[in-house]
């Protein structure tokens, strides 16, 4: 959440904000602002609501300049105004500072500058963060770089922080946890929330770590701790190019997103799976038989694919598995010890929640392993290991290609797991080695245009229905949960995902006529039974939205309207079931008009908890 994008050289800083902030604009936000330096003064402009509001009040009233700073805020402290927008500058206007975060002591050095005579104009926590780095800045003799130090040293919270100052050509930037990458250029430089803002200047970039401080100026960098003490960051060449982050023709960033999904998963499985053996290769140091138990932790979209992971691992690799929801392992005093592997699951690799539960995990002597997306991320530079997917860039605020290949990154370590602790057989394992590898074709073949066709013409049928059920059972279960899922988070229409066999455990008493229900029942060994819980919902009238192999002309009676996806082995089967879900939530969601690139309240790095 919160966009940050910084610019010092030769361009106009304008432009260099304003393209850099819309390449954020799926992080979440409310509200947009920017400082520019021309000569010896800095001019702020800010807006709340989007970042085309501020655009067209730059459009008419161009700032020039070649430094400067912009943000998009997601508000926490205080309603998202153009007063509580950011950038913050002190009461002279010389000093500013934007700042993704949240300041947890922020009252009581609120409390205190005010009484030294300090003028606040915002509710935020951020502001204080000005006034407190202004005092410093005269105790460092106007030494920018200490005096941001000197403050952060009285601050407790999470933070990405840039600071500038009217007598300096430079910018000054701190994190922790919040990230922050410097692009590196040829007498420029360049600051970022994320990657795709930097993207169209530059591909040498600079991920700094939780503790660091960097002065940039025109002809480059340098890096410290928080202490003051010199550190060397490597620069990375990163492959992506700006074309990797548009949409491709596609109407919007999540239904490119969705067809990305045969590639996406292409690039988690490539290289890892060795046919002649039926063996994985994770690349992973890690010692399968140095542990017992497995706890897997994740938020949201990404702990139903962990879900996913627990049927998998347990059925293949017969270890017993926990999945925590991140925001509630950190609180509840888990049992961690030794022979422990914590894995950690998130697409960012900087979601808070998961980072302190990961943080949690260590202190109790558990090895460590993440499943990532993002390369440079926090999680990445604490974990033992790292199982990275290689999906790309996702721009949309709900997951998908992310989504898919997490699954597919769980198969391949239960797969790897069972093959090393000798309970899955050769034969087994290249069975289901066969059908890892069939999944990029088998998603190709869910996402045909007859089939996509149909699934909108479903949708619309049922778009202005109040709520909806889905239901799962098996190693489908997280699959209705997460389609559930999506269609809350894009159409917001209410919708639950339960189990088959524990609706009628009350979510039976709210099926009547009026009431969508949809349920996976692909083929599986608990197909009989499911069909069961589908006979059901029809008994009481309810209205069933069947998922249903190819093929399946029996089981087709018991449904209103058919879905049907490619048959697939029952293990891999919720990477295939999971497209029609997403389709049919995307489609519902356009019917009704929603934004489903920035659905209202959602942000797509959930970096403060």
């Amino acid at each position: 959440m919160c966009g940050i994008v910084g610019y010092i050289g030769t361009r106009s800083a304008q432009n260099v904000l304003l393209q850099g902030l819309a390449k954020l604009e799926y992080r979440g936000y409310d509200s947009a602002g920017v400082a520019i330096m021309d000569g010896a003064a800095i001019q702020v402009r800010k807006k709340a609501g989007k970042l085309a509001n501020l655009s067209g009040e730059l459009d008419a009233s161009p700032l020039a300049g070649t430094l400067g700073i912009g943000h998009t805020r997601w508000a926490t402290h205080g309603l998202p105004n153009d007063t509580n927008a950011h950038p913050h500058a002190t009461e002279d206007g010389r000093l500013v500072i934007i700042h993704n975060g949240i300041i947890e002591n922020y009252l009581t050095l609120k409390a205190a500058l005010k009484e030294r005579g300090h003028v606040f104009k915002s509710e935020t926590d951020s502001e204080v963060l000005a006034h407190l780095i202004e005092e410093k800045y005269e105790q460092a003799a106007g030494d920018l770089y200490e005096a941001v130090r000197l403050a952060l040293g009285e601050v407790r919270g999470a933070y990405g922080i840039v600071v500038t100052h009217a007598e300096h050509r430079e910018i000054v930037a701190a994190r922790t946890v919040s990230p922050l990458v410097m692009g590196v250029g040829d007498g420029e430089m360049f600051l970022a929330s994320d990657v795709p803002a930097l993207l169209p200047y530059t591909r040498r970039m600079v991920f700094l770590h939780d503790g660091d401080m960097v002065v940039l100026h025109q002809g480059g960098f340098r890096v410290t701790d928080l202490a003051g003490n010199e550190v060397t960051r490597p620069i990375d060449q990163i492959d992506w190019d700006a074309e990797a982050a548009e949409k491709g023709g596609f109407d919007t960033y999540m239904l490119k997103e969705i067809f990305e999904q045969p590639t996406a998963l292409t690039n988690t499985l490539i290289g890892r799976l060795h046919d002649e053996t039926g063996e994985v290769n994770l690349d992973i140091g890690l010692d399968p038989a140095s542990f017992k138990r497995i706890s897997i932790i994740a938020c949201g979209t990404a702990y139903y694919a962990g879900l996913v992971g627990e049927y998998l691992i347990e059925q293949l690799a017969r270890i017993p598995v926990e999945v925590d929801v991140a925001s509630e392992y950190r609180y509840r005093d888990p049992l961690v010890s030794g022979d422990t592997l914590a894995i950690v699951i998130s697409q960012s690799g900087e979601t808070i929640d998961t980072l302190e539960a990961l943080r949690e995990a260590k202190k109790g002597g558990a090895r460590t392993l993440g499943v990532i997306n993002a390369k440079g991320s926090s999680m990445t530079r604490e974990l033992d290991d790292t199982l990275y997917i290689h999906a790309g860039p996702e721009i949309g605020v709900a997951s998908t290609k992310a989504y898919t290949s997490m699954v597919g990154a769980m198969l391949m370590l239960a797969l790897w797991l069972a093959r090393a602790r000798g309970t899955l057989s050769e034969e087994a394992g290249k069975e289901l080695l066969h059908a890892a590898r069939e999944l990029p074709r088998l998603v190709e073949e869910a996402l045909d245009p007859v089939r996509v066709e149909h699934i909108r013409a479903v949708a619309e049928k049922y778009a202005h229905a109040r709520d909806y059920l889905f239901l799962g059972r098996g190693v489908n279960a997280p699959t209705a949960l997460e389609g559930a899922l999506k269609l809350k988070e894009i159409s917001y229409i209410h919708a639950e995902g339960y189990a088959a066999g524990e609706m009628k455990h009350g979510p039976i008493a709210l099926i009547d006529a009026d009431l969508p229900v949809v349920v996976v029942a692909t083929e599986s060994r608990l197909l009989e039974k499911t069909i069961s819980n589908v006979q059901e919902v029809r008994a009481r009238a309810g209205r069933v939205i069947l998922l249903l192999s190819d093929g399946d002309t029996e089981n087709a009676q018991h449904g209103d309207d058919i879905l049907y996806v490619p048959r697939a082995h029952e293990m891999v089967s919720p990477v295939v079931n999971v497209v029609a879900l997403q389709l049919l939530s995307y489609f519902t969601a356009t019917a009704l008009g929603r934004d489903v690139d920035k659905p209202r309240n959602l942000a797509k790095s959930v970096t403060v908890e």
